[in-house]
């Protein structure tokens, strides 16, 4: 029975790295940075770069690159085991959050793409730039729309936040 629930578990771990994998891709991520989300948040204790290389059977040098930019989000950390001099991760208690705001930032930096291509346009008089002027502003409706919707999120997600905190303490 054991064998059978350890088979089990190791099978729901590779579908759900294999799964946040795709999913990053389709962000027009690497694979390998939602292979490595999906380990850290499945895996229950902080993980050496060696043991995340194993696990994933990926060699140390992309693990390691794309570890760095992963901490650069705040979607892992690293964190210090006192019986190791090796570097370990774990997944941000904020992870979901934190790629939530990475991309507001896209949505930000967007709007300002808007913004100062909206005033270059208006400070030349061409009737050829009448329908980038009209795609720019569009856009600029667009992501400001998003900025205000993705405002809108994050407070009502502080909310949820609360009530998961009070399940949490309260069992």
């Amino acid at each position: 029975m054991q064998k059978y629930m350890n088979e089990e578990l190791e099978k729901l771990k590779e579908e759900f790295v294999i799964n946040f994998g795709w999913a990053y891709k389709a962000f027009g991520l690497s694979k390998l940075m939602g292979h490595i989300v999906a380990l850290l948040i499945y895996s229950p204790r902080p993980l050496s770069l060696d043991e995340i290389t194993v696990a994933l059977k990926r060699s140390k040098g992309p693990v390691s690159q794309v570890t760095r930019r992963l901490r650069d989000k705040n979607l892992i950390r690293r964190v210090w085991q006192p019986t190791s001099r090796k570097d370990y991760y774990e997944i941000e208690p904020e992870v979901f959050e934190n790629a939530f705001r990475n991309n507001l930032e896209l949505v930000r930096n967007n709007l300002r793409i808007a913004k100062t291509f909206k005033q270059r346009v208006a400070e030349i008089s061409n009737d050829d730039v009448n329908a980038l002027d009209n795609r720019l502003s569009e856009m600029q409706r667009f992501y400001e729309l998003m900025d205000k919707k993705y405002k809108e999120f994050l407070d009502e997600w502080e909310v949820e936040k609360d009530k998961i905190e009070k399940i949490k303490i309260n069992g």
